[in-house]
């Protein structure tokens, strides 16, 4: 995902629809939605109607990929970029700013607990049901509940809620 070369005296060249989509491993279907939605704007066209950004737009793209991957709705994406433009003074933006980000951390700090919980809970899971591998199958699917795997007292929840009948 490299940026396009360029000498040292020469601007950078816009970048297409399709450039911003394969340096961030996206789709073109994709940049255009956050076109669409007022997110990423390019900065001009080419004779032929093609949409041309800056780089400015690629980094914003990259946040807003990432800031996606991280659970953020596109209302909550918008709300970020345009949060500076609505507040009357630098004082009351960066509070604002600091606010809105402190939040967004605390949200996900919970969601971290809740996948690293689930990812020893998966874990333990995969364990469990490798001794299922060696089941002869007579009784499976109907009886899984009483066999001597599925009578563990340390179970895990996903194992007993999943693999149950």
């Amino acid at each position: 995902m490299s940026e396009p070369v360029r000498s040292q005296d020469a601007p950078p060249r816009p970048l297409t629809t399709g450039d911003l989509a394969r340096a961030c491993d996206t789709t073109v279907r994709t940049v255009r939605f956050y076109e669409e939605a007022g997110v990423l704007v390019p900065t001009s066209r080419t004779p032929g109607g093609h949409r041309l950004f800056s780089s400015a737009e690629l980094q914003k793209l990259r946040l807003i990929v990432d800031l996606r991957e991280a659970g953020l709705s596109l209302q909550e994406i918008r709300d970020l970029f345009a949060l500076k433009q609505e507040v009357p003074t630098a004082a009351k933006a960066a509070a604002a700013m600091s606010e809105a980000l402190e939040d967004r951390i605390d949200q996900m700090q919970k969601r971290i607990a809740v996948l690293r919980r689930l990812r020893e809970e998966f874990a333990a899971t995969i364990a469990v049901i490798d001794e299922c591998k060696r089941c002869d199958g007579s009784a499976y699917p109907n009886e899984c509940g009483d066999c001597d795997v599925m009578n563990q007292p340390d179970l895990p929840r996903a194992m007993r809620l999943l693999w149950r009948s």
